[in-house]
């Protein structure tokens, strides 16, 4: 005997129970509305135009994507990047006040221990 076969056949009895019959609505209003938390409470003319509008990491419109060379040319021929006046784009590029501390043994000891060297 197979137990899946056995198993297949056996009488499958749900662990919920609803109260009451189930109760299709007559009719339901699908017509678009916007969203209660919207800040302008005012649906868009339509997708395209609030596709064209939207930000998703960057513009999702079309014409972001063509009119520019993004993609199209390699990141050396786009120019070289470079920092601002007064930014950096590492820590290590700081001034040596802002280097991450070395770790001392008794931290590397805790952390190992879980904690349990500090209360021994």
């Amino acid at each position: 005997m197979r137990a899946t076969v056995a198993l297949g056949n056996a009488a499958r009895t749900p662990l919920i129970r609803f109260l009451g019959r189930r109760s299709v609505p007559q009719s339901v209003d699908h017509t678009p509305r916007p969203h209660p938390a919207s800040p302008s409470g005012i649906l868009p003319d339509s997708f395209a135009a609030y596709r064209s509008k939207a930000q998703q990491h960057g513009p999702l419109g079309r014409a972001s994507f063509t009119q520019g060379a993004i993609g199209r040319n390699s990141g050396a021929s786009l120019g070289p990047v470079q920092p601002k006046q007064g930014e950096f784009f590492d820590r290590v590029e700081l001034p040596s006040r802002f280097h991450r501390l070395p770790w001392s043994e008794a931290e590397i000891e805790a952390i190992e221990t879980g904690g349990a060297s500090l209360c021994a």
